[in-house]
């Protein structure tokens, strides 16, 4: 029987489930192309990672460092917290650390009432953004990420979080907060010392941000970004008891299997309809070997421009569009009128 046992698990295949995730995304940073997925577009509650948008939105809305003395409003909040006190003052900047780094609801209170004046109109900008970037499966309710008292709560898709993380990388003081493994903050009342919640910073060398999250009905939530050799890989789980890891091997994944190729370069952009085009910014993409193929480019041109923007250039794998790069015409109104002026002085010249 024994021998029988041996027998069937060596003939019959073993079907390993490569992560724990109920639902996750592996998105390329350069061209926002999704590389491996499951569920991308199951929604589910996203707990703290909420504070991603929450970060953004500040930042876009309010300076940094103007000073926020905690009101009333902060007794309210409940789950992970800094300790912040009523009447304490304290700098934007500094919530900030406090909501990204401790995942502080009291952080995300003052900061909505901060910038907004209350929660309702922070997170109708929150689902403003959302709707801008294309999150089309995202409704936001609070800027924390806690269920409401009714049950509901914050609910997006591991497609949309991507969505989300690859435009919070372009900014740059994000980006900088996310990275922070350790802060002190200084206030009115006393010095607060933070610890990074995100275990990745620590334990993989490669990662360089990201956002926890966890409540008891959203389960284990997490999005990071890892970069090595100029790869950059976005990667959420969400309801995944093994996040951490999971992430390190889909980002180890993505570094050992694809390229990072350049496919228009804006220093080196030449069509030979005309030499004045040019492109803004160079466009790069992680393709696997056999990918690199089949990559297309048609070049969309007006006839007769009378605008900056010339035409586009899109950019497909095979049948899926990539991105769509504007083209610009180089400005010759300096040349065209130090032109007119040299004919019209000839003109009076030979007038004479």
């Amino acid at each position: 029987m024994k021998l029988l046992i041996i027998l069937l698990i060596l003939v019959l295949p073993i079907k390993v489930k490569a992560i724990s995730a109920e639902s996750y995304a592996v998105m390329d940073y350069d061209s926002g192309r999704i590389l491996m997925g499951h569920n991308l577009e199951k929604e589910k509650l996203i707990a703290s990672t909420t504070k991603i948008m929450t970060a953004l939105i500040a930042l876009e809305n309010k300076d940094i460092n103007s000073t926020r003395k905690v009101g009333e409003e902060v007794l309210k909040a409940y789950g992970s917290a800094i300790y912040i006190e009523l009447g304490e003052e304290i700098t934007l900047k500094d919530l900030l650390y406090g909501l990204m780094l401790r995942s502080g609801n009291d952080a995300a209170i003052e900061i909505a009432y901060h910038v907004s004046g209350n929660m309702q109109n922070f997170v109708t900008l929150m689902n403003q953004k959302a709707y801008e970037l294309g999150m089309s499966h995202t409704l936001f309710l609070n800027n924390h990420g806690l269920e409401e008292e009714n049950g509901s709560g914050n609910t997006s898709t591991s497609k949309d979080m991507a969505i989300l993380m690859r435009y919070a990388l372009k900014n740059e003081t994000l980006k900088t907060i996310m990275s922070t493994k350790s802060y002190t903050a200084k206030t009115t009342n006393k010095t607060y010392v933070w610890q990074n919640k995100n275990k990745l910073l620590k334990t993989y060398e490669y990662n360089i941000g990201g956002k926890t999250g966890f409540t008891e009905k959203a389960r284990r939530t997490l999005v990071t970004a890892s970069k090595k050799d100029e790869k950059t890989c976005i990667v959420v789980t969400l309801n995944d008891g093994n996040d951490f890891e999971d992430h390190k091997n889909l980002c180890e994944k993505v570094f050992k299997e694809y390229e990072r190729v350049t496919i228009l370069e804006k220093d080196n952009f030449f069509l030979e309809e005309n030499k004045d085009y040019y492109v803004k910014e160079s466009f790069y993409a992680l393709l696997k070997k056999e990918e690199i193929e089949k990559i297309k480019i048609n070049y969309n041109l007006q006839e007769n421009p009378k605008e900056e923007v010339v035409g586009v250039a899109e950019i497909y794998l095979e049948d899926e569009l990539l991105e769509t790069v504007k083209i610009y015409q180089k400005e010759k109104q300096k040349t065209e009128k130090k032109e007119g002026f040299f004919k019209r002085f000839l003109g009076w010249l030979f007038k004479w």
